[in-house]
């Protein structure tokens, strides 16, 4: 089961990959995180990674791609993953490709969440940070106990600047500029699914698991 979802930032991406992930027992493999993961280990590829960061540049997409081709190729990978924020773009796609073909494998079917702008405006403007263990929260839908306290380990919590609503709007211009000649990239492959990404958490879920189903990937 080899799963890409994309989708706005606020589209809920990353918490239906948490959700699927437990549920299929396969890994979400998230390139912030690995991006994270290989600047802190400071060797290899992420200090390649680490030398554009650090001057505020993007990570090219070759860098990128072959972070997340080393971590598909992990033993918790063996029987699948779900990819969440690559491919970003078609580039990025094709390479993937070009990758998983040497394998050989591929990619069985890319969720595409459909999100109105409101809904990503209101889920990223609302949400908090705590700076200290890294764990969301939001004002309204996971709001912590105490305001501006984090529930874990007592952290402040912040608003990102890229989370604020000028800044989120522009993002989302950004991000639809990237993504259509992607999404049409997989419809032409016949593997492209559309969810609407305005639906709550186990509603979504109910929608892409009947999807699964009718692939025969569940």
């Amino acid at each position: 089961m080899r799963i890409v979802l994309l989708g706005p930032p606020g589209a809920g991406k990353g918490t239906q990959a948490a959700v699927l992930s437990r549920e299929y027992k396969i890994p979400h493999i998230s390139t912030g995180d690995i991006l994270r993961e290989a600047v802190k280990s400071g060797a290899g590829i992420g200090l390649a990674a680490a030398a554009f960061m650090g001057k505020g540049e993007l990570v090219p997409d070759k860098i990128v791609t072959a972070m997340v081709i080393e971590r598909m190729g992990k033993t918790d990978a063996e029987k699948g993953f779900i990819l969440d924020g690559f491919p970003r773009t078609l580039n990025q796609a094709r390479e993937l490709d070009e990758a998983m073909n040497k394998i050989p494998s591929k990619v069985d079917v890319v969720i595409y969440f459909e999100t109105s702008s409101k809904t990503v405006i209101n889920r990223l403007s609302g949400r908090r940070v705590c700076k200290t263990c890294g764990f969301n929260y939001h004002v309204k839908n996971i709001p912590p106990k105490e305001d501006g306290v984090c529930d874990k380990c007592d952290g402040v919590l912040f608003q990102r600047p890229d989370d604020k609503e000028g800044t989120v709007i522009n993002r989302l211009e950004v991000y639809e500029a990237e993504t259509k000649p992607l999404v049409d990239y997989y419809a032409k492959q016949g593997i492209l699914r559309k969810v609407s990404g305005d639906m709550g958490v186990d509603d979504l879920f109910s929608v892409i698991f009947k999807i699964f189903a009718e692939e025969k990937l569940a």
